[in-house]
Order: C-alpha cells, then sequence, then structure tokens
C-alpha cells in the first residue's frame, strides 16, 4: 500500500486555471496563482458574485475522535469525488492545516490515501501564506501593546489586564506562560504573558467569519486587548492598529483554489481546531463555493458536540449560511473503542462492543444533530480493511434502528468510487423535504452563563456548569461591558462529550468548568476555556517531525 504522499505525489495535477474554468467557470484573469496548481481567487471577482444564487450545503461531521482515527476529511474529498464523478457541479470547502499537528500528532491534515487534495505537501507546510499572515497581524498588534505603554501609556491601560498574546503556529508547551522585557527599560515594562499556537488566535476567527475588507477593518478594530485603570476595555482601533493589520490580511483573505486527487475543485482556507476554536473553513470560501456549484462539500472540526455546534451556534449565526444535510462520519474501530476496546485489540471482530459504540457516542451525536441543531443526517461508514462484514452490516443495522441510513464506503482505498453509494444517499436526501427546522442551541436573548448551562445540558448532558472564582470575575466584566449577548465558544477536549479525555463514550450527569473566559469581541464571541485543554498544544513523546524529512533531490517523505 502506498502512502498518502507517495499517492498525492503520483496523482495527475491539472493546471489550476483549468480546473477553475472547466469546473467553475472562473476566467484565468480572475486568478492569483501561486505557481502551476494552486491559486487564489480574487476578491474583486468574488464580490461579483453577490446576485447568483446559493447551492446546497453538506456539513461532514464525525463522532467523538479516537486515536485509531475516524477520517473526516478523507470523507468530505470521497464524496465530493464521488458526486463530482457523477456528473454534479460540486466543490469542496475545507480547512487548512496548522503546522502544530503535521509535526505533532497527525503527519498532515490534506485527507488520505485517494481522497486528498493536492498539493498536498504544500498545503501541509505554508501552503500561501496565510497562517504567516494571520500571525504577523497578530504580532504587530501584540508589539504594538507593548510599545504603546514603554511610550507613555496614553491610554492608562493596566499592564495587568493585557490579554492579548502572541502566537505560533507550532505546538511548544513552553511558551504557554512566559515573562516579557526582561533587560532593562530600554526593553519595556517587564509583565507576565504567554503564547497560543496561531488557530487559536481571534484573528483567525476574525480570518475565518470576514466577508469583506471592510468588515475585516471593522473587526479587527473591535479587538480588546485588555482594560484600563479605569475598567474600560482597550481596543485595537484605540492604539491605530486595524488598518496595518488590516494591510498584512489583505491578500489572505482571498480563498485558495487547488483540487482533489480526482480534478475536483476545493477552497482550502480558514482554520482548524474546533476543540480550542471554532474551528471552520472562512465563510468568505464557503458563500463563494456555494455561488459557484451546486453542492458545497464542508467540514466542521472533531465531533458533533464541539465542530458541529460551533459550525451551527456561530458560523451559521454569523453568516446566515444553513446545511441542507449533515454526514456523520463513524468508523468501527471507533465504535469499538467507545465500546471498550483497547486500542491494540481494534482488528479483533466484536460485535458486542460495536453495539455498545453505536448506542453510546454514535447515537448522542445522531440525536444532537437533529434534534438539537435540526439537520436531517445520514452515516459514512469509513471502511478500514480490518473491519469484517458483520461489524459493518452491525453498524447498518443499528444506525437504521435510529432512524438513519448509513453507508459503508471505502474511498480511502478506491476514491470517489469507492464513496458513491454515500453520493447517491446523500443525493436522496437532499431531494426530500427535511422532516427537521434547523435551530441554535442557545437563544441570542439569553445570558452567557444561561447559553453555557443551556450547551452543557442538551449537547453535553452536563448536570451543571460550574466556575473558577477567577473566570466568573472575567464574565462580569464581560457582561458589564456590553457583551453579554455574544454567543459562546467552548474549548475543551475532544475526546469526549465531559472535560475528561477518558470518559468515552456518551458520559451523562458530568460537571463542566469552566476555568477561564477570553472575550474575542472582534470575532464576535466569548471563549470558554473547560477543563484541562490548552490554547498552545504540546508535542506529543513521539511526534510526526521525527518521520518527516527531505531527500537530496528535494523530494519530501512522512507527511500523512
Amino acid at each position: 500500500m502506498l502512502s498518502d504522499i507517495e499517492i498525492a505525489t503520483a496523482a495527475t495535477v491539472r493546471p489550476i486555471r483549468e480546473v477553475a474554468s472547466d469546473n467553475l467557470g472562473i476566467d484565468e484573469q480572475h486568478l492569483v496563482p501561486y505557481g502551476h496548481d494552486k491559486a487564489k481567487v480574487d476578491l474583486g471577482y468574488i464580490a461579483s458574485l453577490a446576485d447568483r444564487p446559493l447551492g446546497r450545503l453538506v456539513l461532514v461531521t464525525a463522532m467523538s475522535p479516537t486515536p485509531a482515527g475516524e477520517g473526516k476529511t478523507t470523507t468530505t474529498v470521497g464524496l465530493t469525488d464521488a458526486l463530482h464523478g457523477l456528473g454534479h457541479k460540486v466543490m469542496a470547502c475545507l480547512r487548512e492545516p496548522s503546522m502544530g499537528p503535521v509535526f505533532g500528532m497527525k503527519g498532515g491534515a490534506a485527507g488520505g490515501g485517494y481522497s486528498q487534495v493536492v498539493p498536498m505537501t504544500d498545503i501541509n507546510l505554508h501552503f500561501t501564506g496565510d497562517f504567516a499572515a494571520i500571525a504577523a497581524a497578530h504580532n504587530l498588534l501584540s508589539a504594538l501593546v507593548d510599545n504603546h505603554i514603554h511610550h507613555g501609556n496614553e491610554l492608562d491601560i493596566d499592564v495587568r489586564s493585557i490579554t492579548w498574546k502572541r502566537v505560533l503556529d507550532m505546538n511548544d508547551r513552553s511558551l504557554r506562560d512566559i515573562v516579557i522585557a526582561l533587560g532593562g527599560p530600554a526593553n519595556g515594562y517587564p509583565r507576565e504573558s504567554g503564547f497560543d499556537i496561531v488557530v487559536a488566535s481571534e484573528l483567525m476567527a476574525i480570518f475565518c467569519l470576514t466577508e469583506s475588507l471592510a468588515d475585516l477593518k471593522q473587526r479587527l478594530g473591535d479587538i480588546v486587548i485588555g482594560w484600563s485603570r479605569t475598567q474600560k476595555p482597550v481596543t485595537a482601533r484605540e492604539l491605530g492598529a486595524d488598518g496595518a493589520m488590516a494591510v498584512l490580511l489583505r491578500d489572505a483573505l482571498a480563498p485558495n483554489l487547488v483540487q482533489t486527487i480526482e480534478g475536483a475543485p476545493a477552497f482550502v482556507h480558514g482554520g482548524p481546531f474546533a476543540n480550542i476554536a471554532h474551528g471552520c473553513n472562512s465563510v468568505m470560501a464557503t458563500r463563494t463555493g456555494l455561488r459557484l456549484a451546486d453542492i458545497v462539500v464542508t467540514e466542521s472540526g472533531f465531533g458533533a458536540d464541539l465542530g458541529a455546534e460551533k459550525f451551527v451556534d456561530i458560523k451559521c449565526r454569523k453568516s446566515g449560511l444553513r446545511p441542507d444535510l449533515a454526514v456523520v462520519v463513524a468508523t468501527v474501530r471507533a465504535l469499538k473503542y467507545h465500546g471498550g476496546v483497547a486500542l491494540g485489540d481494534l482488528s479483533k471482530e466484536d460485535l458486542g462492543a460495536v453495539e455498545k459504540g453505536v448506542t453510546t457516542n454514535l447515537r448522542r451525536h445522531l440525536r444532537n444533530i437533529r434534534e438539537v441543531y435540526g439537520v436531517n443526517c445520514v452515516v459514512a461508514i469509513n471502511r478500514f480493511p480490518t473491519d469484517t462484514d458483520a461489524e459493518v452490516a452491525k453498524v447498518v443495522e443499528l444506525v437504521a434502528a435510529e432512524g438513519v441510513q448509513a453507508f459503508p464506503a471505502t474511498h480511502f482505498s478506491d476514491g470517489g468510487a469507492g464513496a458513491q453509494d454515500l453520493a447517491r444517499g446523500v443525493l436522496a436526501l437532499l431531494d426530500e423535504p427535511s422532516p427537521y427546522s434547523f435551530s441554535f442551541t442557545y437563544d441570542d436573548e439569553q445570558s452567557i452563563t444561561e447559553k453555557v448551562e443551556t450547551l452543557a445540558s442538551r449537547v453535553y448532558e452536563a448536570d451543571k456548569v460550574t466556575w473558577d472564582p477567577r473566570a466568573r470575575r472575567r464574565l462580569q466584566r464581560i457582561e458589564r461591558d456590553g457583551y453579554g449577548g455574544l454567543p459562546v465558544c467552548v474549548a475543551k477536549t475532544q475526546y469526549s462529550f465531559s472535560t475528561d479525555p477518558k470518559a468515552l463514550g456518551a458520559p451523562s450527569g458530568h460537571e463542566l468548568h469552566v476555568r477561564e473566559v477570553r472575550l474575542a469581541a472582534g470575532a464576535g464571541f466569548v471563549v470558554l476555556v473547560c477543563g484541562d485543554v490548552m490554547t498552545m498544544p504540546g508535542l506529543p513523546r513521539d511526534p510526526a517531525s521525527a518521520r518527516i524529512d527531505l531527500a537530496d533531490d528535494g523530494t519530501i517523505s512522512g507527511l500523512s
């Protein structure tokens, strides 16, 4: 079996101008090429599409992730290729990989096997420089904050209240908490600070939610970096930072056009990490895709309790977009893991564990999708070679008992052809009226406390929400300053409905503890950091970087 990078390298890649013209009707003059196989689509051209009707939106989400892997991005690409192969005008809208996981746990995030977006190496490593632009704009504001204080602090910023950290697109636990400006008066005023990973930056959320340059500049100006000594919020606009930050982000705002191995068009634009951020493809890319194609297949991060919830309660709430259908990715391996089977034993047939995984974890996700978010759905069984026919049949049977169709798919090994049954199932449901009515998890009018309590109860099935005293004080300040009407973005472990990553299946009656509260005024939500989750991840004991290498002829190996 060839590795992912070997498959991607051997693929026949069409010039991106042909993909744009033949599949989407975009003339070459509207592309900003980055070599021959990737390009940005000009913002002026995107603005000219404003009167076009929107196509249908399919959201790909998944059950709770496990170390065995679920293949959500792989399924998104496989479904896109299947629809493309069936003759439909379709487009994938994916998230850009962060180099933190690429060199940490994952080794890559462009799909897998014969369901990948290409050029895979470029997408995983730097790509078109979007994340570098976000890091530069974020860190420019960080520098301007300290520079303002150094030169007299006209805004009377309380240095103890500054919440704006610095960012780096790499996992580095040693930078979570630091002291800056050591070395004497010439280097500024020493204070505690720290680093987050780029994809956890408020700028990443702003980048993903904005829809125009004017909107971008407005959102950047609204960023709150801390408070004055008179308890007044201090914004990036007051520091005169919004214009320069917008300049750094101007080119990055245009969506990146690439293709799948089978030649279907794909926008890869915006940030991942739905456990600590809102984790969605950019609104700019998704809406543009819907104006260019009849069907857009997009992904949200991790499970339906995190990625899909934030897609609904943040992205859909802010943009007005609505998914027509959801695809919930499940694997026999992951079901058995949630059914109590050890990681090393997942290749052994175990129908009892499969049933337990379906009736606990997967059932909860299906309930959330249909009853909480009001979206019709199907299940994609991303089939692995070790799955037995009996296990796959068991999943289909159990999911059918929940009133949902499940479709086994072999797109990893067979490309789009392996997902055609899934594609036909998706098309059939898209042509039927949905029995569900789209809804948000909580109402805008609720207080932040009420919103998180509603979310914890309805989606996580927690009994109560508790607050660290510092988090409660920060929340009171945020509400006092007029931000109480914002939606919430919960940062917690992705491995469980609870804050305990070891609580598998579908735990109920647990406690959601809010450790920290962060205001993201420019993005338009409030981040609630829960449990032990970190917004600057660390590298694992055996990082993927140890397997990534460069040959003398320039060939990259080890990405997956």
